[in-house]
């Protein structure tokens, strides 16, 4: 047994030895092989490193030119972006410029332009429901001079617009002294009734809502008000100008109380 055991490990290590000995055959020829290859290489390497030498010497010209247009229309553009934008920017400062001219001649001319109720309009016909709507305002110079009225419109800037411009057109003169009425009256509208007596400097203005405006825009900054049984608007303001408009002058009352005297 022990025999046969040794006479295998031989074969084996045979075995080995001959596969050792092909790898290193195949090894060397493959060296041998490549041996000539390499030989020829530096020979083959030389001819592209001087074109690429030729290369290197000419790319950097044509880069540097390609790079230098390159920037040169680049600035070309943003001239021509800067000028574009100076020019559309000019454009709208001088359509800019228009609008708000007209909105400056308004407050120019020193009217006081208030809006105190918007209500919708329905109006029931044969064909159906139209819808309106209705603008109540108030213009004064704030010197005495004021006026209101009622606009109706299918929209709310044009009600706006009507009733501001058909109040301009409808303005009436108060008798206003150094900021206040000159007498103590009553104004009745419909079921409205506003009380308005004058005041002393410093008192301002205490109203309601639609009399503050009516005040504002004549100029009237020290009053005492109170409006009794309606909170109607319309009625209110309406009542407000119908006491106004029946004030006495200053001179009056002065020649009365003097005649009395």
């Amino acid at each position: 047994m022990t025999e046969d055991k040794n006479i295998e490990k031989n074969a084996e290590q045979e075995n080995l030895e001959e596969k050792i000995q092909e790898i290193v055959e195949v090894e060397s020829q493959e060296i041998k092989s490549a041996a000539p290859v390499e030989a020829e290489t530096p020979a083959a390497a030389e001819a592209p490193a001087e074109a690429a030498s030729t290369k290197q010497g000419t790319a950097p010209e044509s880069e540097v030119k390609a790079e230098v247009e390159a920037e040169v229309k680049a600035e070309v553009k943003s001239e021509e972006q800067k000028d574009g934008s100076k020019d559309f920017s000019d454009k709208k400062k001088k359509k800019w410029s228009s609008k708000p001219a007209s909105r400056k001649q308004q407050d120019d001319s020193g009217f006081i332009e208030k809006v105190i109720a918007i209500n919708r309009v329905t109006k029931v016909t044969k064909g159906g429901k139209k819808m309106s709507f209705s603008a109540l305002c108030v213009v004064g110079d704030g010197k005495g001079n004021v006026g209101y009225c009622l606009g109706k419109a299918p929209e709310v800037a044009t009600a706006i617009q009507k009733s501001m411009r058909v109040a301009k057109k409808n303005m009436m003169n108060i008798a206003v002294r150094k900021g206040t009425i000159s007498h103590e009256i009553i104004g009745r509208c419909g079921g409205a009734t506003v009380l308005l007596k004058p005041a002393s400097e410093g008192t301002g203005v205490i109203a309601a809502g639609p009399v503050r405006a009516i005040c504002d825009a004549s100029g009237i900054r020290n009053i005492l008000t109170k409006c009794h049984r309606s909170n109607n608007p319309i009625n209110i303001i309406k009542a407000t100008v119908d006491g106004l408009s029946r004030l006495k002058p200053f001179k009056e009352i002065g020649e009365a109380q003097s005649v009395s005297a």
